[in-house]
């Protein structure tokens, strides 16, 4: 015990500088920022999963005083709001357990924090850190209008002959408004979930494991309270300004989770199917267009559960382990 005690300090440090570095790479690198950004997340998600809270949070202070060391206070602010803090939380929440007897479950298991609810956690997570950046950067109507211009004079440029339409402009900056904390909202709760999904793997595989290793196709679905906060998004965008804006980083984030749990329904369904690989490889590129898109993401929302998973009860692997 002692021993992993001891560990927890240079854990933390190290996954604190793995995930500077990778958001630095990311601003090197802006063709991968995305997924060097994302990225950033695993060294924290595997120190929060394989050796509990403590390393969790001792690396987010740690990239947080590098971050402000090499770059700015207002980077490591940013760093640890859009990426290193929920990481620290989803660790947080899969090493939660109770005694499955509180359940109404036999009294020798326990019973692990459900994948639904942890992705539920995400979305939100994500819809506070897309709206705090928007008010961050004065995102609106202004914003985005300065940037559609931007692209008409650039195509302008290329082709002179190209004259936009004054109705077309009005609407496609009225489009863009909304699209894209749509887009930014959903592509990184995807990202952040998928690296938890990778660092659940990595520990697992190393036996450091609080957690058991769950089969994602069965595990994976929404909160059914989530439904809610989704069409209370969808009212939103109806309402046009900040609330418009404010309902479409919702529907991007939660859409994205109901998204998720369309495809893993429809792994769950393809097990053991002779048609399996065809039909998920047709899947994965029709998702691409709006329509085969939006009818995964509808049944990602007829599948609302919430799964529980139940390990033989034994002693803490780590001290600071935390009961649910």
């Amino acid at each position: 015990m002692t021993n992993k005690n001891q560990n927890v300090l240079p854990i933390g440090i190290l996954a604190g500088i793995a995930a500077t570095l990778l958001v630095l790479g990311a601003n090197a690198q802006p063709s991968f920022s995305s997924i060097l950004y994302a990225a950033s997340a695993l060294p924290v998600l595997i120190a929060g999963l394989g050796w509990g809270n403590r390393a969790a949070i001792l690396g987010i202070l740690s990239a947080a005083v590098l971050g402000a060391i090499f770059v700015s206070p207002y980077f490591a602010l940013a760093m640890a709001v859009f990426t290193l803090i929920p990481a620290g939380w989803l660790s947080h929440l899969a090493n939660l357990a109770r005694p499955a007897s509180e359940l109404g479950g036999p009294d020798n298991l326990m019973a692990w924090y459900p994948i639904s609810d942890i992705l539920l956690h995400l979305c939100g997570l994500v819809t506070i850190a897309v709206i705090a950046l928007g008010v961050a950067i004065g995102y609106g109507p202004e914003l985005t209008g300065q940037m559609v211009d931007a692209m008409m004079s650039s195509l302008q440029a290329q082709e002179p002959a190209f004259t936009p339409d004054p109705a077309g402009m009005e609407q496609t900056k009225a489009m863009i408004v909304l699209m894209l904390p749509l887009v930014q909202g959903g592509i990184w709760v995807m990202l952040l979930f998928a690296a938890f999904y990778i660092a659940v793997r990595i520990v697992s595989r190393s036996g450091r494991a609080l957690r058991p290793r769950e089969d994602m196709p069965s595990a994976l679905r929404m909160n059914r309270h989530a439904i809610f906060i989704f069409l209370g998004g969808i009212v939103l965008t109806f309402l046009g300004g900040v609330p418009a804006m404010i309902g479409a980083v919702i529907c991007g984030t939660f859409g994205a989770g109901f998204l998720m749990a369309g495809f893993a329904s429809i792994h769950f369904r393809s097990q053991g199917k002779d048609w399996r690989v065809p039909v998920l490889v047709l899947c994965y590129l029709s998702s691409m267009l709006l329509l085969p898109a939006f009818a995964i993401l509808v049944l990602g929302l007829s599948d609302t559960r919430r799964t529980i998973a139940l390990t033989p009860a034994r002693s803490p692997a780590n001290p600071d382990e935390n009961k649910n």
